[in-house]
């Protein structure tokens, strides 16, 4: 459920919350070791959080090495964290953090103040947070204050939940020592877990870090290893060579339901599948037309492609926004209508369909990429699957060097207007284009401070984009993934909604 606070005059103070219970001095030490099959290569850059941008896959390894000021956990998506309050000024130009004193990093080094202005500095992913703060200033150092150019409702949306990484603490005496590079060999946080090694490609090892503040893990060694197949995921999850694999494929996931000492767990409901075409921006392109985009909706079976993939569990939807969100708009799925997708092509005047060029499926989804270049090849919309390895790709998407189609997925954090950010303004980081009277309206909610009132400009705006068919929504993604016979719990879901085991400190395998 999600968290909302109301600003009232004069100062609003978020209690304490999340402190260590008694019983953490008793706990038993962690023991025994735990093993994930991901269904990526991890990439070094996840270790840092000033390197998160637009992308939430980060954040599996965020959640064991580092810590954040405010975080989503179990029940409350701004958990005070490494903050234990803050508070915000009458005039709602300046939110006042007090830090938990006495914290250490996992090397030693004491966390102060100057960690989170110099984190904050160097978060590459917190554009718009850059731009409304005019200043970090460090009142003592347990004490920091933000200060604002002018009220922004959305400051703590963007800060304290995955919206971005710019509230994750970084080691700044650390990082200035080794360097960047450096530290992406060797990182060093605040975290339940501390990095022990990681073999580029196989796997990444880290041990509980028994100092952590909130509680001891349960778990001694936690490995994530990288198998992009999962037919191999799933013949490790048999063998016993791990624990926990995530995202299986439909027939994979059938055998662990069939399995006697095997569970099928599902999570997620964060990410957004959507199509995006690029080129709709070209007056040239077919994609111009509205007909054909909308076409492209009529066209594909989003049930199907739903059971097919993931055995139904993911829920069809309208809107890149999920509903679960603040100030989203519920819109219904395009039903699947191939004659009204053929009538619409011909009217805009590709009766016989017409050669869309290239179509990217969101890496490592390349089977949905297939399915869906094959519900549009069946009314006539010609597509060539153009799949990439999931740093290049991010690095191109960025770069606005795609073109064609997308069978995107968008998993930004918070509400709607963090939702959107990304992609719905002119200068959104994975926007090919935009509409000015769109960008005016966004810059608009993001000034008003009267919920009701910007709960109608964020509406009106996922309206608009719905009436002119800027995306092709599919579904708010939860997919399936195998549990060995060790686990007591995986952590899935504790979060909600949330893909991976988090909080990691409450993974825990069966006792012998």
């Amino acid at each position: 459920m999600r968290a909302r606070r109301s600003v009232g005059l004069g100062l609003l103070c978020v209690l304490l919350a999340g402190a260590p219970s008694d019983d953490a001095a008793a706990q038993a030490k962690p023991d025994g070791e735990m093993r994930w099959a991901l269904y990526v290569t991890l990439s070094p850059a996840w270790f840092d959080p000033g390197e998160v941008v637009g992308v939430l896959t980060p954040f599996w390894v965020l959640y064991a090495l580092h810590d954040a000021l405010v975080k989503p956990m179990p029940g409350n998506h701004l958990t005070p964290s490494l903050a234990e309050s803050w508070t915000v000024s009458a005039d709602r130009r300046v939110y006042e953090f007090k830090l938990r004193e006495g914290l250490r990093f996992h090397n030693g080094d004491p966390f102060t103040a100057e960690d989170v202005k110099w984190s904050f500095q160097r978060a590459k992913g917190a554009k718009l947070l850059h731009e409304k703060v005019r200043e970090v200033a460090i009142a003592d150092p347990y004490r920091v204050r933000f200060h604002l150019h002018e009220p922004w409702p959305d400051f703590m949306t963007f800060y304290g939940t995955l919206a971005t990484g710019a509230g994750w603490i970084m080691p700044k005496k650390y990082v200035e020592q080794v360097g960047t590079d450096g530290f992406k060999k060797h990182p060093v946080g605040l975290g339940p877990y501390k990095f022990v090694s990681h073999t580029p490609g196989i796997e990444l090892v880290m041990e509980a870090f028994e100092g952590y503040w909130r509680k001891m893990p349960s778990v001694k060694r936690l490995v994530y290893k990288s198998v992009p197949d999962p037919v191999t995921r799933l013949a490790m999850l048999k063998r016993g060579e791990v624990d926990l694999a995530y995202l299986l494929d439909a027939p994979q996931a059938q055998e662990v339901k069939r399995a006697a000492n095997l569970t099928l767990a599902f999570s997620g409901g964060i990410g957004t599948f959507y199509l995006d075409f690029f080129d709709q921006w070209d007056a040239k392109s077919p994609w111009a037309d509205k007909r054909v985009r909308l076409a492209a909706n009529y066209a594909i079976d989003r049930q199907a492609v739903n059971e097919a993939e993931n055995l139904g569990a993911s829920r069809l939807t309208g809107n890149i926004v999920p509903r679960s969100f603040d100030f989203a708009l519920p819109i219904e799925p395009y039903p699947y209508d191939p004659a009204k997708a053929k009538q619409l092509l011909a009217e805009a005047g590709y009766p016989g369909g017409f050669d869309a060029g290239e179509l990217y499926p969101w890496p490592p989804y390349f089977s949905m990429g297939e399915a869906i270049g094959g519900y549009l090849g069946v009314v006539g919309i010609k597509t060539r699957i153009r799949t990439m390895e999931r740093a290049a790709f991010y690095a191109a998407l960025a770069s606005k060097k795609l073109r064609g189609l997308c069978v995107c997925i968008n998993a930004v954090y918070g509400n709607a207007a963090s939702r959107m950010a990304e992609t719905v303004p002119s200068d959104g980081a994975f926007a090919y284009g935009g509409y000015p009277d769109v960008d005016a309206l966004y810059k608009q909610q993001a000034r008003e401070l009267d919920r009701k009132k910007r709960e109608a400009l964020l509406r009106q705006i996922q309206q608009v984009l719905h009436e002119r068919v800027r995306f092709g929504p599919i579904y708010d993604y939860i997919w399936p993934s195998g549990v060995g016979p060790r686990v007591e719990d995986p952590a899935l879901m504790l979060i909600d909604p949330y893909p991976w085991s988090a909080p990691l400190e409450e993974v825990r395998l069966k006792k012998k």
